[in-house]
């Protein structure tokens, strides 16, 4: 722990942006023959150990990948479950994270979330907009699919109405279109649970992002981990399709 720390604590190479998705909290509650709520119940824990680690860091922004537009089809009982615990960790969480000068960001399509918990995501938004600590970019009934799709949208309507010069379109405008807008792209992607999949997160943000997959489920993935995965990060040597000789010429 000792080494992990000292190596992640270094500000050389810091990821200014990392991105996590959030996986394997049924597993967890299902190797313990508990039910899968208390597997989500704990990885609320880990939401708060990672949050605190990053911010310690100095982590600029960090995205966390809390619930999918596919998540939704999840059985009845288990996504009411899910949203009580949001309304949960927002209730018992927000003077902390305010109080760290964090500001929380959300991206998704939040209007599904249930009045009530919309009103209290609107108010945490609201409240910490001035903070000038990190940025806590929290996917909610999020898919990456999906934001493309309603950046292409707006982008055609603009192009339609004669605000926007259909030639003028590239990259940059694409991504000024999306919930990422001003947001740098993530430097690292963190996916627990060992799965080796993307799952439909930030597709067009993560085109040069350095991927870690950790066997390790959700709810185990704490303080030790998240230093685990930046110090990874800070061994990785990122070209953006260049050579190791155009690297050093431009270090």
């Amino acid at each position: 722990m000792d080494s992990t720390t000292n190596i992640a604590a270094s500000t050389e190479k810091q990821p200014r942006h990392i991105a996590v998705i959030m996986d394997g909290n049924g597993r967890w509650a299902k190797k313990r023959s508990m039910p899968r709520l208390h597997g989500h119940q704990v990885g609320m824990d880990s939401v708060k150990s990672v949050i605190s680690t990053c911010a310690r860091e100095g982590i600029e922004y960090l995205s966390l990948y809390a619930f999918s537009t596919e998540n939704w089809l999840r059985p009845e009982k288990e996504v009411r479950a899910l949203m009580m615990l949001l309304k949960t960790f927002i209730k018992k969480e927000f003077n902390n994270l305010h109080r760290a000068n964090i500001r929380v960001h959300t991206m998704g399509e939040i209007e599904r979330l249930p009045k009530d918990i919309y009103d209290l995501v609107q108010k945490v938004l609201e409240k910490t907009r001035n903070n000038t600590g990190m940025v806590l970019n929290i996917a909610w009934s999020y898919g990456a699919r999906e934001e493309i799709v309603r950046a292409v949208k707006a982008i055609a309507d603009k192009a339609a109405s004669g605000e926007l010069d259909p030639a003028t379109i590239d990259t940059q405008c694409v991504a000024q279109h999306l919930y990422t807008a001003n947001i740098p792209d993530p430097d690292l992607l963190i996916r627990t649970s060992g799965e080796m999949r993307i799952s439909n997160f930030l597709l067009w943000q993560i085109a040069y992002t350095e991927l870690y997959v950790t066997d390790v489920l959700w709810p185990d993935f704490r303080e030790e981990e998240t230093l685990r995965a930046i110090a990874e990060y800070q061994t990785r040597k990122r070209r953006f399709g260049l050579t190791d000789e155009q690297i050093s010429v431009n270090a």
